[in-house]
């Protein structure tokens, strides 16, 4: 089969860069209309430099701003429905690891916000014209550390990344019979910003070899390999696949 999604509109959050503009970029180059928002202007720039892809600088964690985003994007569609909602926005927010007594609220907040917050305001922005059109993807970016305990050691991360797989559950019921699905790509470590650079450096040599080694394929995974996994869910060929968690990990 030939995957395609010409003349259909794509939204992806968190687009200014890895593994979101590896999204965004692929949508684009199969034809889609990709809407991409991040709250780095310099980076959104580069991701749409490949062209097809209309940006817009938002800071996802205001769930007002958030709606504004997809009601903006519905307006600029032309009359078209939002085939594909990607809700990639996540990540650490540069924390790092230290016992949860010494975690102030403010941590725990932001974190839940851009992982969970952003994914729950997207989503029921975009249900009613979904609903309407008898039709929708959504996925989720979720994490290994929505499924176990996270290699980051921050609790708010791991504990947000679980809500996102409950999301997704949730969601592919509630949203099922509207003919509408909703999935989840869970990456295993993928060194694609500088949260995660940091994250790789601080386990040393012997930590980063001991790591690749408890992988099956014995190599970390790429930025693209998750968006690969995003086409598919977004296609046709996943059309009966709903509420699942696909792990891209090389195999733990």
């Amino acid at each position: 089969m030939n995957i395609r999604f010409d003349g259909k509109v794509v939204a992806v959050s968190g687009a200014g860069h890895g593994i979101g503009r590896a999204i965004a970029r692929s949508f684009a180059g199969l034809g889609a209309t990709v809407f991409a928002a991040d709250i780095n202007a310099d980076n959104l720039k580069e991701t749409a430099a490949t062209g097809n892809i209309v940006t817009q600088v938002v800071d996802l964690s205001d769930r007002r701003a958030a709606a504004g985003w997809i009601a903006e994007v519905e307006r600029k569609a032309s009359g078209r429905s939002i085939f594909a909602l990607v809700n990639n926005c996540g990540g650490v927010t540069g924390q790092t690891a230290k016992p949860l007594e010494q975690v102030t609220d403010e941590e725990w907040d932001r974190i839940f916000a851009v992982n969970i917050g952003a994914a729950m305001a997207l989503s029921r922005a975009v249900a009613p014209g979904m609903k309407k059109a008898g039709h929708g993807r959504i996925v989720n970016i979720s994490s290994g550390a929505g499924l176990q305990a996270s290699l980051t050691g921050i609790q708010a991360y791991c504990s947000a990344k679980h809500a996102v797989v409950g999301l997704t559950r949730q969601m592919a019921h509630d949203f099922g019979p509207f003919g509408i699905t909703v999935n989840s790509v869970a990456p295993g470590l993928i060194r694609s910003n500088p949260d995660t650079e940091k994250q790789w450096a601080s386990y040393g040599e012997d930590g980063q070899k001991a790591l690749v080694e408890r992988i099956a394929l014995r190599h970390l995974g790429s930025a693209q390999n998750i968006a690969d996994a995003v086409i598919f869910f977004a296609s046709d060929l996943a059309s009966f696949v709903n509420g699942q968690i696909l792990q891209v990990d090389g195999g733990r």
